[in-house]
């Protein structure tokens, strides 16, 4: 058995010597991220228990939301309960759809004073005309808890540390829960976003994955997706990857997520015939969507210690 070494915030597993996992032996494994996030709210809990011990608060978020969208409510409601359940303070600032920017501007400017308030988050989609990149860029980078702030995506492109998004950070730690190394893998991103596609190639590079980025213009994605130990989609187009594309032993981590005509909720990926094939597979719901709301959590913590010179402890 070869010996493991650890990442420090993801727990990525390294083999020294010779592999020590082999995907044939194993399909089929549901990665639940609902167990995997719970593990990390947890871990987090009690740090955010130590930091109010020892300098007489906890840490704190606060959460911006911009008109009435239905599904923008549901998940601001779901990162505040979270940062509750964690003793995480949680600062909830809704604004109507017809604000102007120069009142949502002055609030970010006072949140980035306030002491008490160590993470921002805008939640999106914005209502038009207001401009995301115009209200993020206001933010300071070092509350930025959702890493789309230049400095912050910089910071990425230049394997710096700084603050990276959510959902592809709960990808790469689910992703760290098989156990697998990823070095030398080949992995294909579907979708190029800012919030999930790009991010998520270059904290696979960080980890010496062999990447493509497939999209609208991939004239071959089957192809493509044959050929991947790491299938990653993030598209919100149901059902788009077919179960037979997927490689014997490959690992599925399925981003996408969309509401049916019947009010349930589907992923990019043909779940049932890809859990035939893959070693590892995420469920939609219950995998990125928990991991993606935890790694918030542990962003809020990491920027309250950075705050005070710390390192994080996780």
């Amino acid at each position: 058995m070869a010996r493991l070494a650890q990442d420090r915030s993801l727990g990525f597993a390294s083999a020294q010597g010779f592999a020590y996992f082999d995907p044939y032996m194993a399909r089929g494994a549901i990665l639940d991220g609902r167990a995997i996030a719970r593990s990390v709210r947890q871990a987090v809990k009690e740090e955010v228990d130590g930091f109010r011990a020892q300098y007489g608060r906890a840490p704190g978020l606060a959460t911006i939301l911009i008109g009435d969208n239905a599904a923008s409510r549901v998940y601001i409601g779901t990162k505040e309960r979270a940062c509750r359940k964690v003793g995480i303070q949680s600062f909830g600032y809704r604004l109507p759809e017809a604000t102007p920017a120069s009142k949502a501007l002055a609030l970010i400017t006072e949140l980035n004073a306030r002491p008490d308030v160590n993470g921002i988050l805008i939640q999106l989609p914005l209502p038009p005309p207001l401009s995301h990149e115009r209200l993020n860029e206001a933010l300071d980078p070092n509350k930025d808890v959702d890493g789309l702030h230049l400095l912050n995506q910089g910071r990425l492109l230049r394997g710096e540390d700084g603050f990276r998004p959510c959902t592809p950070l709960g990808v790469m730690r689910l992703l760290a829960h098989t156990g697998l190394p990823l070095a030398g893998q080949k992995a294909v991103v579907i979708g190029r976003s800012h919030l999930v596609g790009r991010p998520l190639i270059f904290l696979l590079l960080e980890h010496h994955v062999t990447v493509t980025c497939c999209h609208s213009r991939t004239t071959d994605l089957a192809g493509e997706v044959r050929r991947a130990d790491l299938v990653i989609p993030a598209t919100g187009q149901p059902g788009m990857i077919r179960g037979e594309w997927i490689k014997d032993g490959a690992t599925v981590i399925d981003v996408g997520i969309s509401r049916l005509a019947d009010g349930s909720l589907a992923g990019d990926v043909d779940f049932p015939a890809a859990k035939e094939r893959a070693a590892f597979i995420t469920p939609v719901p219950g995998g990125v969507g928990p991991m993606t709301v935890a790694m918030l959590l542990k962003n809020t913590l990491k920027a309250a210690h950075q705050q005070r010179g710390n390192v994080s402890p996780l």
